[in-house]
């Protein structure tokens, strides 16, 4: 491996030398700083991860325990001072309490002994007998562990070694497996008990609780998330005119139908009596905000259809041109599927850690060798690090996945013979990221990382400080929100062309930045202009994948409202959505933007001369034409000032700004070397 100060020299004649805009002379290591930095910090991840699983129990929060440290449905390991623990509970699913009908609260914990039991009593218990009759038939045992069933009516103690008679009919209810009595005085009890218990506990238990809870419901919706984005692919792939059509209609339904369906669900939870749990009244809330967003995106994105539905014809050739370039190198549409991959193992070792986390802490033995879990103050900074390390580790799998599609879409571009192409592009440039440009990938990642870590903080205080800000305040927190995102967003859009610098060049994270900002100072409206159409098309495949996905989120996760936080496992599926549809469909947008950034780069590096002549194509270079002189026609039909010269009409400058004409003159120089006609055919041409 070349780094961390290796060099790679692969020109012609071996001489090694500085850069002028051409693949693959001459490469060394990039921001090595960086990648040692990146380095430390998966070190302290590391570190987070074996304290978890070591001091963590995930298992206690999907299943639920007993009062003596026993998880249901686990074979459990001795807790010193704890007799009564590390027992074999695989067939006992449900926690039982023997007192379910006069519970009281002590320190935010329910005062009452909680058993594993294989089956809640479905009939009411009058007596000793019945308990050890239920016991028998059932093979469910009420009582405490240590008391064999043959002396229920035996013991001396067992009335306080079993529950308080009678023992009322209960149920298994999904919140930690436990068994609720069905009977209304009980029940009533019970359940005012259970509430204030469940409204104290931590939020981010409680989200966790949620998760784990309809986890094989967030898992088929993550697989349904996939399928769309592997359908986005071949309909972007194999595009058509009717086929935009018939996918602008779609998005258009699914969203009309979505946001009706949210507000339905708001309107029946809020005039639903029996709500009373605080996740409950959390689920309204994101639904309230859920349908307010939904509708919002659905109003501008109606406008934005109506508005560019007369460029639906230049979107297609503009995807025929991108196409072009992916049947001379069909490996990269199978890079996002690896992307996916490394994703979906960095997304659950993240969820499992955090699980672990959210349980980690020291078993304390108390009075009656019962257990109790203490969860240590400095797990909360630990959540932070690793709620950090989720974003940054994100944005790094992204960035290498951009750099590798843009060092084999550059490699093809400035190949003079397109017939024969380098072999294994794709493996290639997968070879010069991880070989020298790792550090660079990690520099671009990091700068997103601290642009979207003020915004979660905001969002946090915003929640913490909801009840006590005035109007202006909460005016100044969204106004921040907004700056934060705008930021995040022509950042990223920035950071795409210095990776396609990057793999141009070979140069570091400032150097490429300074080197692309130089051209794109040059031609940003244009380039701007020339992707808009296509990226807004992308874009609406990212929304028709994650719209569906959340409908299908909303009919499975409405089935189980009791006890959950459904609302936000169901935005964790969205944003899993839209990261996979990111993941899938940003080919296309790395694609583009790295075509027409080289189209920028030949234009100013050449002249086609012999001397120089032009890296690009004639299809790509008629397609530019017709699309930068479509939008000076309809500029001139605008201001209704047209201007004649000596042919009747006026081309302005077309692909470069500040009214080159010699830019100009050079592309049209361009066109016709590659057609062999006239400047009149070849203008006449562009305008058809």
């Amino acid at each position: 491996m070349a780094c961390c100060w290796g060099e790679y020299q692969v020109s012609v004649d071996g001489i090694s030398g500085q850069r002028k805009w051409r693949p693959l002379i001459y490469r060394k290591c990039t921001d090595v700083l960086w990648l040692i930095l990146f380095f430390l910090f998966w070190a302290g991840l590391m570190f987070i991860t074996g304290y978890a699983v070591t001091a963590g129990a995930a298992e206690r929060l999907v299943f639920g325990y007993d009062s003596y440290g026993n998880i249901c449905g686990r074979k459990n390991t001795y807790i010193q001072g704890a007799p009564l623990s590390g027992q074999d509970m695989t067939n006992k699913i449900h926690v039982f309490s023997l007192n379910s009908c006069s519970l009281e609260i002590k320190n935010f914990k329910i005062n009452s002994v909680a058993l594993c039991v294989s089956s809640c009593p479905q009939e009411q218990l009058n007596s000793l007998e019945d308990i050890q009759l239920f016991a028998k038939n059932n093979g469910s045992s009420l009582c405490i562990y240590n008391i064999n069933i043959s002396n229920y009516t035996l013991n001396p103690k067992a009335a306080e070694l079993c529950p308080t008679l009678p023992v009322p009919p209960s149920k298994s209810f999904p919140l930690f497996n436990r068994c609720v009595p069905q009977n209304p005085e009980c029940y009533s009890q019970f359940a005012s008990i259970l509430i204030n218990v469940v409204n104290e506990v931590d939020v981010f238990h409680r989200i966790l609780s949620g998760i784990m809870a309809g986890r094989d419901t967030i898992i088929g919706l993550s697989v349904l998330a996939l399928a769309f984005s592997f359908i986005m692919v071949l309909t972007f792939r194999f595009i058509t005119t009717l086929l935009v059509h018939i996918f602008i209609t779609l998005v258009v339904f699914g969203l009309l139908f979505v946001s009706g369906v949210l507000w339905w669900l708001y309107y029946d939870y809020t005039n639903d009596p029996s709500i009373e749990l605080e996740t409950e009244k959390e689920n309204v809330k994101f639904l309230l905000g859920f349908a307010i967003i939904s509708t919002i995106i659905t109003m501008v994105l109606l406008s934005l259809i109506f508005v560019l539905r007369k460029r639906i014809q230049l979107t297609v050739q503009l995807f025929w041109v991108a196409n072009k370039i992916i049947s001379r190198v069909p490996s990269l549409l199978f890079q996002p599927l690896w992307t996916f991959l490394i994703l979906i193992f960095f997304w659950v070792f993240w969820v499992a850690v955090l699980l672990s986390l959210g349980t980690a802490g020291s078993a304390q033995v108390v009075s009656g060798g019962q257990v109790e879990y203490k969860i240590l103050s400095g797990i909360r900074y630990m959540w932070w690090y690793h709620l950090v390390g989720l974003i940054w580790t994100n944005e790094f799998i992204l960035a290498c996945q951009q750099m590798t599609i843009a060092g084999a879409v550059t490699s093809c571009y400035f190949t003079r013979n397109k017939s024969s192409l380098p072999r294994h592009l794709i493996l290639s440039s997968i070879s010069v990221l991880f070989c020298y440009h790792q550090g660079t990938v990690v520099k671009g990642s990091f700068l997103i990382t601290i642009v979207r870590i003020p915004r979660i903080i905001l969002m946090y205080l915003y929640d913490a400080l909801k009840e006590k800000e005035s109007a202006c305040a909460r005016c100044m927190f969204k106004c921040c929100f907004c700056c934060f995102w705008c930021l995040e967003r022509c950042l990223r859009y920035f950071n795409q062309h210095v990776y396609t610098t990057t793999a141009i060049n070979g140069t570091n994270f400032c150097t490429s930045a300074k080197d692309a900002l130089f051209i794109l100072a040059k031609n940003s409206a244009n380039i701007a202009f020339i992707n808009c159409f296509g990226d807004f098309i992308i874009f609406l495949g990212k929304v028709f994948v994650v719209c569906f996905t959340v409908f299908g989120g909303l009919m499975a996760f409405n089935y189980h409202r009791e006890f959950h936080v459904w609302v936000v496992p169901l935005l964790l599926v969205a944003l899993f959505a839209c990261l996979v549809a990111h993941s899938f469909l940003s080919v296309f947008e790395v694609v583009m933007d790295a075509l027409f950034f080289c189209f920028a780069i030949d234009m100013e590096t050449n002249d086609g001369s012999p001397e120089k002549p032009y890296f690009m194509d004639q299809e790509l270079l008629n397609f530019v034409n017709h699309s930068t002189k479509l939008t000076e026609w309809e500029k001139n039909r605008k201001q209704k000032t047209p201007r004649n010269n000596e042919d009747g009409t006026e081309l302005q400058p077309m692909f470069f700004s500040a009214g080159s004409r010699s830019c100009a003159h050079k592309r049209d120089s361009a066109l016709e070397s590659l057609q062999g006609n006239t400047p009149g055919t070849v203008l006449s041409q562009g305008l058809n």
